[in-house]
C-alpha cells in the first residue's frame, strides 16, 4: 500500500492545475481507489473537508457530474474577517493580553488552546470553531511553542563588562601566542549497562541490550571526566577521575595537560591564562582549587591568570559547546559500561573542522573535605 507520503506528493502534483470542481471529483476518485479509510486519508492530506470528498463520490457513483461547472464569482462561504470585520483583534486581544500577563485577561491563568480560545469567543457571541481559530491565529503570525531556555538567572548590572573584559584578555594571550584553556568537569558518568541517550546504527531488530531499570547500584564505580580545551589548537585533554571531583583533581589535570601537551606547543610561555565557571571543583571560592593552582604555578614557573565566567553563565564557556557536545555525541547509544570504554569514546572523538581529543585515566585519590586553613591560605 503507498504510505503517505507518497500519496501526498501524488496528489500535490496536480492539484495546483485543478478548478474546484475537479478538485473535489479527483479528490474523491482517489478516495474510491484506496478503499476503507480512503477519504480520512485524502481528506488529511489535501486538507479539504470530508463533506466535499463523500459530495464528489456520489456525483461519481450517481453519474450526476456537470461537466464544465464551476461556482459563480463570489459564490460560496465568505471569509469569517467579511462577516465579522473585528475578528482578528477580538483573537489577538485575547492573546496578547494572555501572553503580556494583562491580569483582567480571561485567560490569564488557562491553557491558551484553540479550543479555551474559541469558547472564550463563544461566551463573548461570537461563535467560531477551534479549527477557525487555529488557521486565523496562524495568519495573525502566531504558532505552536514551548518553552526555550535561554534565562541564565539574575544578570549583575555589571556582567557584559565582565564578558568583555575576558574576551579582550582572551584575545590578547592569544595575539602573544600565549596558551588559553577552558576548562570544567564534565557531568558525572556512572559505570555499567545502563541506558545512553542518543542512537546509532546497528543491523535491524538488534538494539544493544541494557538493563530495563535504571537506577543505580551505589557500589558501581563512577567517572569524573575534567576536560581542558585548548583555544588556539582546537584541542582536547581529558582527565577520566575515578575518585571523586575536588579542586585537587581539578588542577592534577591541568597539570597533566601541560605535562603531556602545554609545554610542547607553547615552548616559550611565561604565563597560563584559564576560563572556568564559577562554581564546581574549579569555583572562584574554592581555596583548595586556588591552593592547588599556586602550587602548580611553582612547579611550571608559570604566571596563571583565571577568568571566572558569571554565575549561571556555563554554557558560554568554550568548553561545552567545543569538546563536551562532541564528546556526548560520539558515545551516544552506547552503554558506558567500564572505564575502557569511556576512555576509548573520548579519545576517538573528532571533528570535520579538525578537533582532536587526549585521554587519560586517573585512578589516584583525591579526598573529599580537604581543608585549608588560614595560615596556609596566607603564605
Amino acid at each position: 500500500m503507498i504510505n503517505d507520503k507518497e500519496l501526498k506528493n501524488k496528489l500535490k502534483r496536480i492539484w495546483p492545475s485543478l478548478n474546484e470542481q475537479t478538485r473535489r471529483i479527483f479528490a474523491a476518485n482517489e478516495a474510491i481507489d484506496l478503499g476503507r479509510g480512503g477519504v480520512s486519508r485524502v481528506s488529511r492530506l489535501l486538507n479539504i473537508s470530508r463533506v466535499t470528498i463523500l459530495k464528489g463520490i456520489f456525483e461519481i457513483k450517481s453519474g450526476t457530474i456537470e461537466i464544465g461547472r464551476i461556482r459563480k464569482s463570489g459564490g460560496g462561504r465568505h471569509r469569517i474577517q467579511k462577516s465579522i470585520p473585528n475578528v482578528l483583534n477580538m483573537l489577538e486581544a485575547i492573546v496578547e493580553s494572555s501572553t503580556r500577563g494583562d491580569p483582567e485577561s480571561p485567560l490569564k491563568w488557562t491553557c491558551k488552546s484553540s479550543r479555551n480560545i474559541s469558547q472564550e469567543l463563544t461566551s463573548n457571541n461570537l461563535s467560531i470553531s477551534h479549527t477557525k481559530v487555529a488557521h486565523l491565529l496562524s495568519e495573525l503570525g502566531f504558532s505552536l511553542q514551548g518553552n526555550k531556555k535561554t534565562k541564565e538567572g539574575l544578570s549583575h548590572i555589571d556582567r557584559n563588562k565582565q564578558f568583555l573584559f575576558i574576551n579582550d584578555k582572551v584575545k590578547l594571550f592569544m595575539k602573544k601566542s600565549m596558551p588559553v584553556i577552558s576548562v570544567d568537569t564534565k557531568k558525572k558518568e556512572i559505570m555499567g549497562n545502563y541506558q545512553n541517550k542518543g542512537k546509532q546504527w546497528l543491523k535491524k531488530k538488534s538494539p544493544k541490550e541494557v538493563n530495563s531499570h535504571d537506577f543505580p547500584d551505589p557500589t558501581l564505580d563512577r567517572a569524573f571526566p575534567y576536560g581542558i580545551y585548548d583555544l588556539a589548537n582546537n584541542t582536547g585533554f581529558v582527565n577520566v577521575g575515578t575518585d571523586h571531583d575536588t579542586g585537587e583533581f581539578a588542577v592534577a589535570s591541568i597539570k597533566g595537560w601541560w605535562l603531556a601537551e602545554g609545554k610542547k606547543l607553547y615552548k616559550n610561555a611565561k604565563e597560563l591564562l584559564i576560563t572556568a565557571d564559577g562554581g564546581g571543583s574549579n569555583g572562584y571560592r574554592l581555596r583548595l582549587w586556588k591552593l592547588k593552582l599556586q602550587e602548580l604555578a611553582q612547579f611550571t614557573g608559570l604566571t596563571i591568570h583565571v577568568c571566572h565566567f558569571p554565575p549561571g553563565t556555563s554554557k558560554w564557556n568554550k568548553i561545552e559547546h567545543r569538546l563536551f557536545s562532541f564528546i556526548s555525541s560520539n558515545w551516544r547509544g552506547e552503554p558506558l559500561v567500564d572505564y575502557e570504554t569511556i576512555v576509548n569514546l573520548i579519545s576517538n572523538t573528532k571533528t570535520s573542522k579538525g578537533l582532536t581529543v587526549k585521554c587519560r585515566l586517573d585512578r589516584r585519590k583525591y579526598p573529599i573535605g580537604k581543608k585549608v586553613s588560614d595560615e596556609i591560605f596566607k603564605k
